[in-house]
């Protein structure tokens, strides 16, 4: 069972089938439609499969997934953050999203910061990168400030969005151009959180 993590101002646990209510909200917030993509998610039912086939499953599967993020001091649910493994890519990625009243308040690099030490100090991740759109600068300073910086563009599917990929800035700039999905597309958009 993967634990709860806890940070001075906020409470991260897994996703429960319970959650499909405020997933609902999360999918269908515009910043999140802009940036990551519209999942064509309109009711609670859809939220709750999109929820147990993409959330859920990935905890059963790799032992890490997203978790519910709440406000400690007042239960409220403000977004989701954890890791996911995409096919795309070679390493597990950081993926986030807050509701527009939770933004701006540094719970999204708190929580991000949480996840990412669990990756290192308790599921033995050595390297955690992360995608944005292209346009999405807001995240992008907020993964820099998470120490990663911005390598090179890439493309979860062939013909896709170019993403911009943020890695440990340890790492940054040791892919040269001929590295695997370095080509830039237009298509669907994907982003933080798949």
């Amino acid at each position: 069972m993967t634990p709860a993590l806890r940070t001075a101002r906020l409470e991260l646990r897994p996703l429960t089938p319970g959650d499909a209510p405020f997933l609902l909200r999360i999918l269908n917030d515009p910043d999140f439609v802009r940036f990551v993509g519209d999942r064509g998610v309109r009711t609670v039912e859809q939220a709750g499969e999109y929820l147990r086939e993409r959330m859920l499953e990935p905890f059963a599967r790799d032992g890490y997934g997203q978790f519910l993020v709440r406000v400690a001091a007042t239960g409220e649910a403000a977004g989701t953050c954890g890791l996911l493994k995409r096919d795309a890519l070679d390493d597990v990625d950081l993926g986030f999203a807050f509701l527009p009243a939770f933004r701006g308040r540094g719970y999204a690099r708190e929580a991000a910061a949480a996840v990412l030490e669990h990756a290192r100090d308790d599921l033995g991740i050595p390297r955690v990168v992360a995608i944005t759109a292209p346009d999405n600068d807001r995240s992008a300073r907020l993964l820099e400030q998470l120490g990663l910086r911005f390598e090179r563009t890439v493309q979860l599917e062939p013909g896709g969005t170019a993403l911009r990929l943020f890695v440990p800035a340890a790492d940054a700039g040791s892919a040269g151009p001929g590295a695997p999905g370095t080509a830039a597309g237009g298509s669907p958009r994907a982003g933080e959180l798949g």
